[in-house]
């Protein structure tokens, strides 16, 4: 298996971005240099990351998500030493 990560990637298995096999190998998002865990889709290129917004739903039932900008770094958590340091 490769250790190369997608530019973009999405947990909603409707997605076109979306990885199974990547997924559950298990993939950590540091944004702006904070570790996030509530991340559902991120794009290294364009520098943004979407989380849940709350409990609110859509209209078909899906979580409301919010796009946040900024600097993504996504890392393998089955590779410790490709993990960033977190200061």
């Amino acid at each position: 298996m490769t250790d190369a990560l997608p530019d973009r990637l999405s947990l909603d298995p409707r997605s076109p971005f979306h990885d199974a096999d990547l997924l559950q190998r298990g993939v950590g998002i540091v944004f702006n240099g904070v570790e996030r865990t509530n991340v559902e889709e991120y794009c290294i290129s364009e520098g943004w990351i979407r989380v849940v917004a709350g409990k609110s739903l859509d209209r078909r039932g899906n979580p409301m998500t919010m796009k946040l900008k900024g600097k993504v770094e996504p890392y393998l958590m089955d590779a410790p030493s490709r993990a960033p340091t977190i200061d």
